[in-house]
């Protein structure tokens, strides 16, 4: 058989009803997925915590004293929240009245108590003092129609959209809390930090606790997962944690080692991604994707924050240091190859929100082969398969494997590379 055949062999058999088989642990060579940059208008506004906005556009937390809106074409606008509210803004998310609801640490005017604000999508803002002594972490719509937020001396609060305070319940371990979220079981889940615990309290206050099995893993962020349970980020851990609505917690090492992991959210292409700060291949930051079997991806990103799935089909993080909200497709391959025998293996978990063109070629010594070249739809949630070519594949030497989608020619969305080696195969020319 000659190089030439066996090339169109590949290119032939290169379709997307291959085998399905698991993904194996092979870390890809080289990861790359297109980031676009919004600089915000002032510098040094330390950009934090991003949601989906009930109209249309991401909202944000900006500095000491700033709530921000960037619609999906990258226009932004920032409203001052420091006469009404006070100062240092948290977290923010959508409440069930239209309007964005946001915790405040300090300064609730000039008092220097915590608050929970509210901001209208004509950003008029307004605040509800807390309780002397506490302190506003996290914040999340529930699904009683009230607001749920975690606070400091640790303890989960209730307030209404009339702005009531209608309860405050201690948690029993301790120490300082931080994400909440509505989970698929019509209760409220929550990370201790400092505890080394995550947390579920029903509507009527009932607390239970599940330890984390990494000691001091600091879990952080928390989101409800495509597969009915909750995922979560260790920022100490180095891991992402997925815990069951009956309690039982599963940890996932991510690819780069001493990482701190912060945010996470379902994406719109049927995988988790989460944000590490000073992880990835340059420690300068890495955007990762993890499907529900555990398949792990990281793309290099410098230093992201806090992730949310826009109303377009991506994912927008926040730069804090960059001073910058960052947009990226969701789309991944989840690729690794291997060779053994004289059969390359190709591995996918292949997952993207919208139509592309997918795409595959191999660098060699004797120069760039294009394999293929197809348009796929939107591939929710990720598919796992597996493309296997052999025995008898030719003896290209070292050989690095590139695969990737795009929106259009010359309009990359990301790609990942594999390289394998495959002298010894046989002669080139059998």
């Amino acid at each position: 058989m000659t190089r030439a055949t066996i090339w169109k062999r590949i290119l032939d058999g290169a379709g997307l009803a291959a085998l399905v088989l698991g993904i194996t642990a092979t870390a890809p060579a080289e990861t790359w997925i297109n980031v676009t940059q919004y600089p915000l208008p002032n510098g040094d506004e330390y950009p934090g915590s991003i949601v989906e906005g009930p109209d249309g556009a991401l909202w944000f937390i900006v500095g000491t004293f700033y709530v921000g809106r960037i619609t999906t074409g990258g226009v932004i606008i920032q409203y001052s929240v420091r006469d009404c509210c006070g100062s240092d803004p948290g977290q923010i998310t959508p409440g069930p009245d239209g309007a964005l609801w946001f915790t405040l640490s300090t300064g609730f005017l000039g008092a220097g108590t915590s608050a929970i604000g509210r901001i209208t999508t004509s950003g008029v803002p307004t605040a509800y003092e807390l309780p002397t002594g506490s302190t506003a972490e996290g914040i999340t719509a529930g699904p009683d129609g009230a607001l749920w937020f975690t606070q400091s001396p640790a303890s989960i609060g209730r307030i209404t959209t009339a702005g009531v305070i209608t309860a405050e319940y201690s948690v029993p371990a301790g120490g300082q809390l931080l994400g909440i979220t509505a989970g698929p079981d019509g209760a409220l889940w929550f990370t201790e930090y400092q505890g080394n615990q995550i947390g579920r309290i029903t509507t009527a206050g009932a607390i239970t606790e599940y330890p984390v099995p990494t000691a001091n893993s600091e879990p952080e962020a928390i989101t409800p997962g495509p597969d009915g349970a909750l995922w979560f980020t260790e920022y100490g851990g180095n891991k992402v944690g997925r815990i069951t609505t009956a309690g039982v917690i599963t940890e996932y090492p991510v690819l780069s080692a001493n990482s701190a992991l912060t945010g996470i959210v379902t994406g719109p292409d049927g995988a988790l991604w989460f944000t590490e700060v000073y992880g990835g291949p340059e420690r300068n930051g890495a955007l990762g994707r993890i499907t529900t079997d555990g398949a792990i991806t990281e793309y290099p990103a410098r230093n992201p924050g806090p992730i949310a799935a826009g109303p377009d089909g991506a994912l927008w993080f926040t730069d804090y240091f960059g001073n910058k909200i960052e947009r990226a497709p969701a789309c991944g391959l989840g690729f690794s190859a291997s060779f053994a025998d004289g059969t390359l293996t190709m591995n996918f978990n292949l997952g993207i929100a919208t139509p592309a063109t997918w795409y595959a070629q191999a660098r060699t010594s004797a120069g760039d082969k294009q394999l293929w070249s197809r348009s796929i739809p939107a591939t929710v949630p990720p598919g796992s398969f597996t493309l296997t070519w052999g025995p008898g594949f030719p003896d290209e030497g070292m050989m690095t494997i590139v695969s990737g989608l795009q929106a259009a020619p010359h309009q990359g969305l990301c790609y990942e590379t594999a390289t394998v080696n495959t002298a010894g195969a046989g002669p080139a020319g059998r």
